[in-house]
């Protein structure tokens, strides 16, 4: 008798911190991307058209308003892809004939982080340089000249300078360079182009902010050799630790989708205990249960399993702050129902407990709600609720209550038959 004690008190608790493990533990962790890879670019400046004015017409040497706005994706930390749109006013000169005019152009560019490819992270990770050039279409518009609309298309190319301000900001300087092909009217709007296909050059220099989008702390601008070593060496780790096979089931944890499967118990090939009527409890384990009551007359099984209710082995579990048992430990009140209607002259103590955070009267009520829920469970399940005591015992405080997996242990309901 002893033997088959300790056995299924062995079995009992292993079964117990699974189920618990199954409540607590999420997911395998996967290594995602370790940067963002979106980035919102904002900037305004001066413009300066050096072909295809007019004769007599000019504007200032660094003429306003220039502004820009792009969205840009990056493929990894050195090459990526942005959208964006720029407007450009163009106005006289003092002392030169009035004109007013508008460049508006869109355009699909390249970039590549220059700091990155030259590796500016030995010496920095505040500094950073941006290299992009694409193509494009634009409009040219005046209500004065010919009054009317000029479509082209063009070529663009430009560096932007960087100075990360935060892994959120960074303050930029650009200087771009903007060709237009077939362009049939002047900026000013006042004549014809006469340069050819490629015909009028317009530069921008202009200030702004770039704003990094996404979950992760650093931006794709700012990931050196040495965060992506980092990063190979953390996907290295995870493999090493994942070939390790913890609960000895034959599944390596990388794989298990239940770690702390009990011991002996049938897996299937992700890891989890073979549970064919999926009601919680593994088959095994089951067949024991249905053997020992199937023993009705034999006195010696019955006080091995009050024995193995009254030693502690049979828990609910919950979660922080919860009421609400948790459904993989809900085998726990079965186990208890079964031998209750095996043996109709027993009852039972339901007793709640929880863990120390919190207030302590508040901790007591939580665990007598606990207890409260797991009893509406059995009387649900078909046992009168007069064979069935509720005790609140508040805080348990046998664990480590800086432990989160100790709190989690305590957070339980147990059981005294009589």
């Amino acid at each position: 008798m002893k033997k088959k004690l300790v056995s299924a008190s062995l079995l009992l608790l292993s079964f117990a911190a699974g189920a618990q493990n199954m409540a607590t533990t999420s997911t395998k962790p996967n290594v995602d991307q370790e940067y963002n890879k979106w980035s919102l670019e904002l900037n305004g400046g001066v413009n300066k058209p050096t072909r295809t004015m007019t004769p007599g017409y000019a504007t200032e040497s660094a003429n306003f308003f220039h502004g820009d706005l792009g969205v840009r994706y990056m493929f990894n930390p050195k090459f990526g892809l942005k959208l964006d749109v720029g407007y450009d006013q163009f106005k006289e000169k003092k002392n030169t004939p009035d004109f007013e005019s508008r460049y508006v152009r869109a355009s699909l560019q390249g970039v590549v982080n220059v700091g990155r490819a030259l590796n500016f992270e030995t010496w920095t990770n505040t500094f950073g340089l941006l290299a992009h050039g694409g193509f494009g279409v634009a409009q040219i518009s005046t209500e004065t000249g010919f009054g009317g609309q000029d479509y082209m298309a063009h070529g663009i190319a430009g560096l932007t300078g960087q100075i990360r301000l935060s892994n959120r900001v960074a303050l930029t300087g650009d200087l771009t360079g903007i060709v237009n092909g077939r362009q049939n009217w002047n900026f000013d709007g006042m004549g014809n182009t006469t340069t050819g296909s490629f015909d009028g050059v317009l530069l921008n220099a202009s200030v702004g902010l770039t704003f990094y989008l996404g979950k992760q702390t650093k931006h794709a601008d700012w990931v050196g050799e040495e965060d992506r070593i980092g990063e190979l060496e953390k996907r290295v780790d995870l493999i090493e630790t994942g070939l390790i096979d913890s609960d000895k089931d034959g599944v390596a944890d990388l794989y298990d989708l239940e770690p702390n499967s009990i011991a002996g118990v049938a897996v299937n090939t992700k890891g989890q205990s073979i549970d064919t009527n999926q009601n919680g409890v593994p088959d095994e384990l089951e067949s024991y249960l249905d053997k020992t009551y199937e023993k009705k007359g034999n006195n010696v099984t019955n006080n091995t399993v009050e024995e193995l209710i009254n030693g502690g082995y049979v828990n609910v579990y919950f979660d922080f702050n919860s009421s609400k048992p948790t459904n993989s430990s809900l085998s726990g009140v079965d186990f208890l129902v079964k031998y209750l209607k095996n043996n109709p002259g027993k009852s039972a103590d339901i007793i709640g407990y929880a863990d120390e955070i919190g207030n302590t009267e508040y901790n007591t009520e939580l665990s007598r709600k606990r207890a409260e829920a797991v009893k509406k469970v059995a009387v649900n399940a078909g046992i009168d609720a007069s064979r069935l005591n509720v005790i609140a015992n508040g805080e348990d405080t046998s664990v480590n209550k800086n432990s989160k997996e100790a709190r989690q242990i305590v957070r339980r309901v147990t059981f005294q038959v009589k």
